[in-house]
């Protein structure tokens, strides 16, 4: 059975996508199209999800497929001719410690890997060139997604008011609880705390209605709203922004969640390729 996928339209030149819990081989938390090697899963069943997620989009083998080993900081890798003329082995070893891909290559698949972080796809229209983004608190606060929009104007001449975006499933608002920490984070790092971040009580859905001796209430951050605000900094329309909607806590039958499911489980494949 091939991969169920979520598709986005970024236009006919274009297969932007979300893999789903649907059409692999694992099993378990895993279960069943998890293309991440480094969360645990068997080496065959990743291996062989790979192979049916090229069949699926197209792509000559897996070593059109690239997936770095994401460590929730903010480098961007290009992924160029120089690069691609490189053996496997030293491609691996340079996609060690990278968050985000970018490139302008096609008949290729670049990607992100997530289980509540953000996924985001950029995507020029003009210079046909893309980017996917991880972003997860850790490289919202250091925005990453704004590198990446940079370095796509730097090395493609790329226009923010050109660009397309894509917000993939994620963690919602209402259920991103965070402690004070966090929460001081994005406050120090310029974001404007009364659109991002609201207070709940502890384990609760329902916005914060103080009582008397009632719980004590806890941040929670609109990740996806960071992003936004983000790119429409840059200059991005907020026209040309699209949100998914698709809270990752919410959908683990369809979505993969590390805090529903434990980190032990498999990873969302957020991915773009250029045809």
């Amino acid at each position: 059975m091939l991969p169920r996928l979520q598709y986005y339209d970024l236009g006919p030149r274009v297969k932007a996508f979300s893999t789903t819990r649907h059409g692999g081989c694992s099993t378990g938390a895993y279960a069943s199209m998890n293309v991440n090697a480094f969360c645990g899963d068997e080496p065959e069943k990743v291996a062989e999800n790979r192979r049916l997620l090229c069949r699926e989009l197209g792509l000559s083998g897996v070593e059109s497929l690239f997936i770095p080993h994401q460590v929730h900081g903010d480098f961007v890798m290009k992924i160029d001719e120089g690069f691609l003329d490189l053996p496997q082995a030293s491609r691996s070893e340079l996609l060690e410690g990278v968050d985000a891909l970018m490139t302008d290559q096609t008949d290729i698949c670049i990607g992100v890997s997530t289980a509540d972080c953000i996924p985001v796809l950029l995507y020029d229209p003009q210079h046909h060139c893309a980017a996917a983004v991880h972003a997860g608190w850790r490289g919202t606060v250091r925005r990453i997604v704004q590198e990446a929009a940079h370095l796509m104007a730097v090395f493609y001449r790329s226009d923010y008011r050109q660009m397309q975006a894509v917000i993939g499933p994620g963690i919602s608002l209402k259920n991103f609880e965070v402690g004070q920490e966090v929460y001081d984070q994005f406050g120090e790092a310029g974001f404007p705390m009364e659109q991002i971040a609201t207070l709940m009580p502890v384990g609760s859905l329902a916005a914060y209605d103080e009582q008397p001796g009632g719980p004590q209430p806890k941040w929670h951050i609109d990740l996806p709203l960071c992003n936004r605000l983000q790119l429409q900094g840059c200059g991005v329309p907020a026209a040309n922004i699209s949100d998914c909607g698709i809270c990752t806590y919410d959908h683990t039958a369809d979505f993969f969640s590390a805090r529903r499911l434990g980190i032990s489980s498999g990873r969302i494949y957020t991915g773009i390729v250029l045809h």
